[in-house]
């Protein structure tokens, strides 16, 4: 009992500065951001606290009312939708590729296919901005070439959204793909020949082996990639500022105007945490799918 007790208490001794940092850092802006959003925190009391008053659930509510909230969270949604499947698609599919016995110089291609993740967000999406510009831009001047009119990218709401679909599954496919690469190594090459002598032809050896192996990562992988695209702000306040007629505007970038904007801290942090209840139940939503495909809930 007191060698157990020992081995506790160097556990927690040496786990504590990490406990430390998680809670200064994550622990304390969540509950400071959830007690904001209980109160009406905007620029007066931030200049005087005697300003602040307390609101309770007033805001959730306010938020839930507002036409914008749920013309933003329509955008995310769609973002999501058809964001999600086409990054992870492409990364999965990069990553059988360069699996593959038919690639040379894999080396350099998972460099090059990985090098959009790490370039910086804000500089990118300014050249995709020149890139699809309606009068100078290179997709534009590649359209007229082949006799086709041109196509207003940014500035047609129809446009505007899958523009920045393609962007953003462009510029975060990388990350997934070296994931799926991990993951397909660790698959056992005997199956395959298993397969193969079965006659088993490429496609099942896809759906059944290698799917079918993969699918841990694969979720986690859909977890992680929905959740960073239910955070889409960055690529519309650059390319787009959330126009035309507010087609790009995402409940992130409304939180970013309520709070940077005009001030409303309280009910911006309000937006975060709804945001947030919606990310859980989508990744609780995904879990209990995968679950019941598996059999696991049975």
């Amino acid at each position: 009992m007191k060698h157990s007790g020992r081995e506790s208490l160097a556990a927690w001794a040496f786990a504590a500065p990490a406990l430390i940092v998680i809670a200064l850092f994550f622990g304390v802006p969540v509950f400071a951001g959830l007690a904001l959003s209980l109160t009406d925190f905007d620029i007066y009391a931030l200049a005087d606290l005697r300003n602040l008053r307390w609101q309770g659930w007033d805001n959730y509510v306010h938020v839930l009312s507002l036409p914008l909230f749920w013309k933003a969270l329509g955008n995310t949604l769609y973002f999501v939708v058809l964001g999600v499947p086409l990054s992870i698609g492409v990364s999965l599919a990069a990553a059988v590729l360069l699996q593959s016995k038919l690639v040379r110089f894999k080396p350099l291609l998972r460099t090059a296919l990985f090098a959009p993740v790490v370039t910086t967000l804000v500089a990118v999406a300014v050249i995709w901005r020149y890139l699809f510009h309606v009068k100078y831009g290179l997709v534009n001047y590649t359209l007229q070439s082949l006799g086709l009119d041109p196509v207003d990218w940014l500035g047609d709401p129809h446009w505007s959204m899958p523009t920045i679909i393609l962007f953003a599954a462009w510029k975060n496919f990388g990350g997934n793909m070296i994931i799926f690469i991990a993951a397909l190594q660790a698959v056992p090459h005997d199956l395959y020949e298993a397969a193969r002598l079965d006659g088993a032809r490429s496609w099942a050896q896809f759906r059944y082996i290698t799917l079918a192996s993969i699918a841990p990562t694969l979720l986690m992988v859909t977890i992680l990639t929905t959740a960073g695209y239910f955070q889409l702000f960055a690529e519309p306040y650059v390319m787009t500022q959330g126009g035309p007629l507010q087609s790009t505007v995402s409940v992130l970038y409304l939180m970013y105007e309520e709070g940077f904007k005009w001030w409303n801290l309280g009910l911006a942090s309000a937006v975060a945490f709804v945001l947030f209840v919606i990310i859980v139940v989508v990744s609780k939503g995904l879990i209990a799918v995968q679950r019941r495909l598996t059999g696991e809930g049975a």
